[in-house]
């Protein structure tokens, strides 16, 4: 057990020592950065199996970011003025310059290999959100290029479109941990870049891919059955809400769900089911 803790701890006590948080409380005793490391052998990259999970760190709540999910209607005004379609991927490029190498949560310190951005094009009618990067997302910078990509791309293609003619992004752009679910402060840190992102494109319809894409974009905790099968909105844009294709991959009896929530994007943006060859 603290051998498969111990470098997720250590990526927040390093995330919290660079946001100068230094003082942690453990089994109720309080206790400074030194006294943790000390006794856990040193957080290095050397020995994070020494790290003792059974001791769990709870920072003072003034440090830590909003632990609920805020929807992305709420975060910002959306703008009034379009960027011109041709400013667009000069626009998503400029929003990935300023990401840079980021250390903003806890993530930067979990053993992600790339940020992963987003991919389609900026001018894009549907966007796609999911989850998370996977490995073979975390090792291509690329979201959806696995299993679970393959199969949006099918996906794509049955809604008679090309995966270079939609958008497609995440909740959080590096990998947690061994595909985990994101934290609510790592994905509400994040978040403020897929608000531009979508803002940028203006997608005319978003498909949230998967409870936890619903949950951040929507501001709402709620069964993805209650979810689906009717309009929500997001930044402007009617939102959809579906199974993950990781979740179809798993169950595949539900795909025929999905293909309902599909056929309800087709109909908003006026899309044939392409006739088969």
């Amino acid at each position: 057990m603290a051998g498969e803790a111990g470098p997720e701890l250590r990526a927040w006590v390093d995330y919290f020592r660079d946001l100068g948080v230094h003082d942690f409380y453990r089994r109720g005793e309080a206790a400074g950065l030194a006294e943790i490391e000390a006794e856990s052998g040193g957080l290095t990259e050397s020995s994070p199996d020494e790290v003792d999970a059974s001791a769990p760190i709870v920072v003072s709540p003034l440090a830590a970011s909003p632990m609920k999910p805020i929807s992305f209607n709420e975060l910002e005004p959306v703008p009034t003025e379009r960027v011109p379609v041709r400013e667009r991927a000069a626009a998503l490029e400029a929003i990935r310059a300023e990401i840079g190498d980021c250390t903003r949560c806890p993530l930067a310190y979990a053993g992600r290999k790339k940020i992963v951005f987003g991919d389609g094009s900026p001018a894009a009618r549907l966007m796609f959100v999911g989850e998370g990067p996977g490995a073979d997302e975390d090792a291509q910078g690329v979201p959806f290029v696995g299993k679970a990509g393959q199969l949006l791309n099918n996906m794509i293609a049955a809604m008679g479109l090309k995966r270079e003619e939609v958008y497609i992004a995440n909740i959080v752009k590096c990998r947690p941990p061994g595909n985990r679910v994101p934290e609510p402060v790592e994905a509400n840190t994040c978040s403020q870049f897929l608000v531009r992102q979508i803002d940028v494109v203006r997608p005319e319809v978003i498909v949230a891919l998967g409870a936890t894409a619903a949950t951040y974009l929507l501001g709402v905790r709620q069964s993805l059955s209650g979810l689906r099968g009717r309009w929500h909105t997001c930044r402007g844009a009617k939102l959809a809400v579906t199974y993950h294709p990781a979740f179809l991959l798993r169950d595949p009896r539900q795909k025929a769900e999905a293909w309902k929530d599909l056929q309800m994007v087709m109909g908003e943006l006026g899309l044939k089911t392409p006739a088969k060859k």
